[in-house]
């Protein structure tokens, strides 16, 4: 069997570094990128078998990135690699089309693992987590998936975008829309979460996982 493709995603070089020793025996590592917006322009170009990604990066947080991933490279197995060990996260990872999910704190052999389950077309999900997950499945308790699921799709890229700091002819130069429609999407978005400032917005989108922390 030839070795899988993979394409990295993390805002951390060394993070992605690191990834690359790990699996360099195993798969040929075609590329790495430090945002989500990258992320879909390499997919298109290099059509990778897995993708290792992050839920918080730069200009298009994961989630939001594996839902087009799912669009333009549809056979790809995503692999995701976070701090993030809510189960809501796992929850909206698996959503968007993840096969597996593994904490940065998990051993460097679980993504291995994971590499190996994905390919034989399993799922995996770090021990660090997966009891968690048997007693909600137990419980029966619905997770709690945030407000920013409902939001559409247009309105959680400016969301993520606008807590970068990026102007509002920055966000229309980057979406293709013109600064009017992106200061709409940000008065919509602001009344439907009950937020009155861009401070505000820029703590909620750290809150929920929609762009990267300073750590």
């Amino acid at each position: 069997m030839s070795k899988p493709r993979v394409l990295l995603a993390d805002d951390h070089t060394l993070v992605r570094e690191g990834f690359k020793k790990l699996l360099e025996d195993q798969c040929q590592v075609v590329g790495s990128v430090e945002d989500g917006r990258s992320l879909l322009d390499a997919a298109k170009r290099l059509r990778p078998d897995i993708v290792v990604l992050d839920i918080s990066m730069p200009q298009l947080n994961g989630l939001d990135a594996a839902r087009r991933l799912r669009k333009i490279v549809p056979q790809a197995r995503l692999i995701f690699v976070t701090v993030h060990a809510d189960q809501d996260y796992v929850t909206q990872a698996f959503k968007a089309g993840a096969s597996a999910y593994l904490l940065k704190r998990s051993a460097g052999s679980e993504l291995s693992l994971a590499v190996e389950a994905v390919r034989n077309g399993n799922y995996y999900v770090t021990s660090l987590i997966a009891k968690d997950l048997v007693q909600s499945a137990i419980s029966e308790s619905e997770p709690n998936i945030g407000d920013q699921n409902r939001l559409p799709v247009r309105q959680r890229e400016i969301l993520q975008l606008v807590a970068e700091g990026r102007t509002l002819k920055e966000i229309a130069s980057t979406l293709g829309l013109s600064p009017k429609t992106v200061e709409y999407h940000k008065s919509k978005l602001m009344e439907q979460l009950g937020l009155h400032t861009t401070a505000e917005l820029t703590k909620y989108a750290l809150a929920h996982g929609l762009t990267p922390s300073s750590e």
